[in-house]
């Protein structure tokens, strides 16, 4: 049996007419750029999130850099990240012209390790990101905390935790600005690049719409310097019909992530962990092994298609050679990086394969 990493027919197949008609709607309208479609994405959204504001933008790395640049942050300024994650969100700060601090990630969710955090903090530090890597939102509380004692803004990049929730609350409420990602593969996915902004702050909500569109409020009257990323017509229109499905869709990653904690029992395999603050939306279902090659040659073997998030901590890129890191700076973020693996998991998953997965994983030994 082979077994896709991920497979959108189920998902796309449900909801086929309602984005041909969306695409239909747009075409038709002639209006392709910040039209009515956008607007109630963006209003849809923010009610989703639990948040006054939202403004789409172009991708999920947009969404962080601009937050930023709205901030004020620049050149001589610090924003701390984890040492583990895409890269996108240390580039985020990098476009805005400040410096990315790393920090240690904790062993269990994968998330900024608030024990670690106020030793990197210095009086050039504006701002912490807090990544809700794979889908789950980590200690948000101590991090939280940390950040009002020295007056930090805390962003969330919750590009892989649409619909998360800590404590009762959604992920992109939490900080006082999120940055997501609709890239097709994620869980609420457009059908190409997206991503959008969230916020409880009007003053901040003001200035990234202004910022995405060339600094401007008003057309060919610009207050500043801006950029060129605005979500536009159809991507929204899509987003809009999938939103209305997503919580549906999340329950059944539940159900095949629960498959997966229950059936799969082998010494040589470390589980996920679930924060108890937090529900977990497996965006990725991560899995830890000091056996990565030969679980892969043994996937491989069995059709069974999976990935590696990420291979690379952010200290280890060649990217960032300039700050001198040395490879047991970050040690959780490097055994993460060394040790991890993605299973096969999506919407419509069967039982059957989901069962030929676990028995693969079960009969692995080295």
């Amino acid at each position: 049996m082979k077994i896709p990493f991920a497979d959108f027919t189920p998902m796309h197949n449900e909801v086929r007419a309602e984005i041909t008609q969306a695409f239909k709607d747009v075409y038709e309208s002639n209006r392709f750029i910040r039209g009515k479609c956008c607007a109630s994405f963006e209003q849809n959204f923010a009610e989703y999130c639990s948040v006054p504001f939202c403004i789409g933008c172009g991708n999920g790395l947009d969404a962080l850099h601009i937050i930023l640049r709205a901030a004020g942050i620049g050149a001589g300024d610090e924003v701390i990240v984890p040492a583990q994650t895409f890269i996108a969100t240390a580039l985020a700060v990098s476009y805005a012209g400040a410096k990315p601090v790393l920090v240690d990630i904790e062993p269990d969710y994968y998330a900024l390790d608030p024990e670690k955090l106020e030793a990197a903090i210095t009086s050039r530090t504006k701002a912490i990101i807090m990544v809700h890597l794979y889908g789950q939102i980590g200690r948000f509380e101590e991090v939280s905390s940390i950040a009002k004692k020295y007056n930090l803004m805390l962003i969330e990049d919750a590009a892989q935790a649409h619909g998360a929730l800590y404590k009762g609350r959604k992920a992109g409420s939490l900080g006082d600005a999120a940055g997501f990602s609709f890239y097709p593969g994620k869980n609420l996915g457009a059908l190409g690049d997206a991503g959008a902004i969230c916020t409880h702050s009007q003053e901040l909500a003001n200035k990234v719409l202004m910022l995405g569109n060339y600094g401007s409020h008003k057309k060919y009257v610009h207050e500043y310097k801006g950029f060129n990323s605005r979500l536009d017509e159809l991507q929204a229109a899509f987003l809009d019909v999938k939103l209305k499905h997503l919580d549906r869709w999340l329950k059944d990653r539940t159900r095949i992530a629960n498959r997966y904690l229950d059936g799969i029992n082998n010494p040589f395999i470390k589980l996920p962990k679930i924060n108890p603050d937090s529900t977990h939306t497996w965006h990725i279902f991560a899995i830890l092994t000091g056996q990565r090659e030969k679980l892969v040659e043994w996937l491989d073997k069995h059709e069974i298609a999976y990935q590696v998030h990420y291979p690379n901590a952010m200290h280890e890129h060649r990217a960032y050679s300039e700050f001198g890191f040395h490879s047991n700076d970050f040690p959780v973020a490097s055994q993460q990086a060394a040790q991890e693996l993605s299973l096969p998991i999506f919407y419509g998953m069967t039982d059957e394969q989901i069962d030929y997965v676990i028995d693969a994983l079960n009969s692995f030994c080295c």
